[in-house]
């Protein structure tokens, strides 16, 4: 097949949004995109509302089952120019919680965020490496493919760490909402599936920089820093020997 000279239909694109494309046509639309940078453009922009969309169904992931805020279903019923504010509104359903549905899950889910420091890390480590069947927005096991998506959400650079030496690779990485802003966590595995998580989000309104620490809770351990512009945490099981290597990779960070 020619993939330079098929043109995707708005259908098609739309499928490559969302990741229902097979290799062969998810090919051909990228092809397509790079022949053209405005459409190209417009494409990432719907996939970072779409990825924002579904990090914030990680609290209640209820919510993910209303086909009215699926971000396919926003896009299809409405004009371009005004998705991204269905896509805010959609944001606001879910920090009101519609009401009372999912409140114990919405009070636990802020607790989290709000107990210092990297709450809210710890929480997304037992979110994402505790369940198994939960959805990454990228699956990759390539730094140079993270790193992409991470520069697609980050005004500023955000290095990926590279944990191999310590036999652990990259599997995926995840959107979260936070207080804060959009938070992006990075998933490694060894091959006995233990799990390390690289964890990363701004400051927030108020600057609130963390000075290098770490922190146990439950079984988990965060060590954190910061830069001069992120707040960073790797997390790993507090007995699990490749925490220093974790440690390493942050200290290279802040």
């Amino acid at each position: 097949m020619n993939r330079t000279n098929t043109t995707p239909g708005e259908d098609e694109i739309h499928a490559y949004v969302d990741g229902r494309l097979d290799d062969d046509r998810r090919g051909a639309v990228e092809c397509y995109l790079e022949q053209h940078p405005e459409r190209a453009e417009q494409v990432r922009a719907w996939r970072r509302d779409a990825q924002q969309l579904r990090a914030g169904f990680a609290a209640w992931p209820a919510l993910a089952d209303n086909p009215a805020l699926d971000p396919s279903r926003i896009r299809a019923n409405r004009r371009e120019h005004a998705f991204a504010r269905w896509a805010m509104a959609a944001m606001l359903v879910l920090g009101v919680g519609l009401g009372g549905f999912g409140g114990w899950r919405m009070h636990g889910w802020q607790t989290a965020q709000a107990s210092p420091p990297m709450g809210d890390a710890l929480a997304a480590y037992r979110l994402v490496a505790f369940d198994r069947d939960l959805r990454l927005d990228v699956v990759s096991d390539r730094e140079s493919v993270l790193q992409h998506w991470l520069d697609d959400h980050f005004a500023h650079t955000v290095h990926v760490p590279n944990l191999r030496d310590a036999g652990y690779r990259p599997v995926g990485g995840r959107l979260f909402a936070t207080e804060q802003g959009v938070a992006a966590m990075v998933l490694y595995q060894d091959d006995q599936h233990h799990a390390i998580t690289f964890y990363v989000r701004p400051p927030g309104a108020r600057r609130h920089f963390l000075p290098p620490g770490q922190r146990a809770e439950g079984g988990l351990l965060a060590q954190y820093g910061s830069d001069r512009s992120y707040n960073f945490a790797m997390v790993s099981r507090t007995d699990d020997p490749g925490r220093q290597a974790a440690a390493r990779a942050l200290e290279g960070m802040i």
